[in-house]
């Protein structure tokens, strides 16, 4: 059998159910309420709403979404200054296919396209700097969009760039930081978590350690956990559990397969040769100190700002659409007014509603018809 068929047993994926459903029960009459997790990874949403999981619980515990899509929560600022690199001559802008249909302002990536940008999708960072050997004549911009876990292989293209004497490279880096939102969470005080599942992809590279604020200091249990349905239910077990023991809360590696405690080293020492921390802005969240990373001064000769500086409006939040609040767990795709109605995957008003890793996109891909009924 292979390792991976275990994760996908559905007797015993039924079975650790009925053990979930018993202890939210429990833990309800605990609480006087259902318990609230928050699946803080986009991937981990896309599979709960595949997998069927929030109405299989629907009444006994309840899962809302984080900020763990990167498309998500890059800020409108941030797409309207894409946009205006788009417009500059001789640029060429290049990104991962989420982005260019997330609207901005007043326009996207995909219409500024249309309209006679030169916007082009490259499945990673080296294609883009293979596209600006090749082409000389323009300015390549690349959109260093993402967490920990893409951040490194943007870096390698800078030091790609770098070797190959090019100097028509750079990069518009909005990488974020993950530890420093689930910070702002804890600190809200209209949060009501009962715990946490954290990202597998970005602990892959921080490790388990860099967690233990969340138990320590704000008393929440967490779980770090992988993709596969069964990782996700028995990362509900072991949340639910915590909260029925009484115990102190505890951040738990559910993912050891992958996930080692101090990560992976090799990635960190390349985040920290590249990038400097620094403060930006999430979309729902405002500016959040230290959850930033931009390039070091020794290479702001890739660093998109320091080689152009495009106009950028003012950005306007487009009415009625509740990424926002959504990313921040404070509601679900349903409580949007807009949600199926005027915001759909053919006509998005957010983001939340484009990217791949987006909880309104996976709520109506899966979960439309529950939402209706």
């Amino acid at each position: 059998m292979h390792i991976l068929d275990r994760f996908r047993d559905p007797e015993i994926g039924r079975g650790l159910l009925e053990k979930v459903s018993e202890l939210a029960g429990r833990a309800q009459e605990k609480l006087g309420r259902p318990p609230v997790f928050m699946e803080v990874c986009g991937t981990h949403t896309v599979a709960v709403s595949k997998a069927g999981l929030r109405g299989l619980l629907d009444g006994k515990l309840e899962l809302r979404s984080g900020p763990g899509c990167p498309v998500c929560v890059t800020d409108y600022g941030d797409i309207d200054a894409m946009v205006a690199f788009g417009r500059l001559p001789g640029v060429t802008v290049g990104t991962f296919g989420d982005m260019v249909r997330v609207p901005g302002s007043r326009t996207s990536l995909e219409r500024e396209k249309a309209r006679g940008a030169d916007i082009r999708v490259f499945y990673s960072p080296a294609d883009a700097v293979k596209w600006a050997q090749e082409n000389p004549e323009r300015q390549m911009v690349f959109l260093g969009v993402g967490f920990e876990t893409t951040a490194p292989a943007v870096a390698l293209s800078v030091a790609q760039a770098r070797a190959l004497g090019l100097f028509n490279y750079s990069v518009f880096t909005v990488h974020k930081v993950v530890p420093p939102a689930l910070r702002a969470l804890g600190s809200d005080p209209e949060m009501k978590l009962d715990g946490l599942i954290l990202p597998g992809h970005v602990s892959a590279i921080i490790g388990r350690r860099a967690y233990d604020f969340i138990a320590a200091e704000y008393g929440l249990p967490a779980v770090i956990t992988g993709f596969e349905t069964l990782d996700i239910i028995d990362a509900l077990y072991n949340l639910l559990q915590q909260l029925l023991s009484g115990g102190p809360a505890r951040v738990e590696n559910g993912y050891t397969r992958v996930v080692k405690e101090e990560g992976n080293v090799r990635a960190q020492e390349i985040l920290d040769r590249f990038f400097e921390i620094t403060d930006v802005s999430w979309r729902g969240f405002g500016t959040i100190p230290g959850s930033g990373m931009e390039l070091k001064p020794e290479y702001r000769e890739f660093d998109a700002r320091s080689r152009f500086a495009p106009e950028v409006e003012e950005p306007r939040i487009p009415a009625g659409c509740r990424c926002g609040d959504l990313l921040k767990g404070k509601l679900t795709p349903r409580e949007c007014r807009l949600f199926a109605a005027a915001c759909t995957p053919s006509h998005p008003v957010g983001p939340c509603m484009v990217s791949s890793e987006g909880a309104c996109a996976a709520f109506y891909q899966y979960e439309r018809r529950s939402a209706a009924g």
